[in-house]
């Protein structure tokens, strides 16, 4: 594959990450980005296929999380039709209750935070994304949210950077 190739699917994940993911959000990205069929597979939500089902997780996601912000934290690496990103971000549940999690549901503006961090993987075919599949820090957005418990203390006392303290 060509170095233009590899640098034009870049681009795409980049303005996906920056309109679909960022904030504020442009969602007629899903249309000009995702393929019809395209998949958005993460643990917290489940796989969701296609653009109005990925609208849909996306728009009750934001109603819930109106401040809703995520950003890549490292350059994109691209090998063939795959880009991989390294992201961060989180937001604060302000608005309607949410149910769409693997555990629990949240009650109406809980105002509960959540900020973690995760990679996703992109496949590009002719220009559009027809797979991103990540894994996010859904443990730790699940204890943010008080939906799992949280680490005993002495766990994380265990493994405690000595030099750090």
């Amino acid at each position: 594959m060509s170095k233009n190739k590899l640098e034009e699917n870049k681009a795409i994940v980049e303005r996906w990450f920056k309109a679909f993911w960022g904030s504020p959000a442009d969602l007629s990205v899903i249309e000009e980005l995702l393929a019809p069929n395209g998949l958005v597979h993460y643990p917290m939500h489940g796989p969701i296929r296609g653009h109005q089902a990925v609208r849909k997780m996306m728009t009750e996601f934001r109603e819930a999380f109106p401040d809703l912000n995520f950003w890549g934290t490292s350059p994109l690496i691209a090998e063939g039709d795959y880009v991989v990103g390294r992201w961060d971000g989180g937001g604060t549940h302000t608005g309607p209750a949410f149910s769409d999690l693997p555990v629990g549901s949240l009650p109406e503006a809980s105002g509960k935070k959540i900020r973690f961090t995760g990679t996703s993987v992109f496949r590009i075919e002719n220009g559009k994304i027809v797979e991103e599949i990540g894994e996010e820090g859904a443990l730790v957005a699940l204890q943010q949210l008080d939906l799992l418990e949280k680490p005993n203390e002495s766990y994380l006392e265990k493994y405690k950077d000595e030099a750090a303290a």
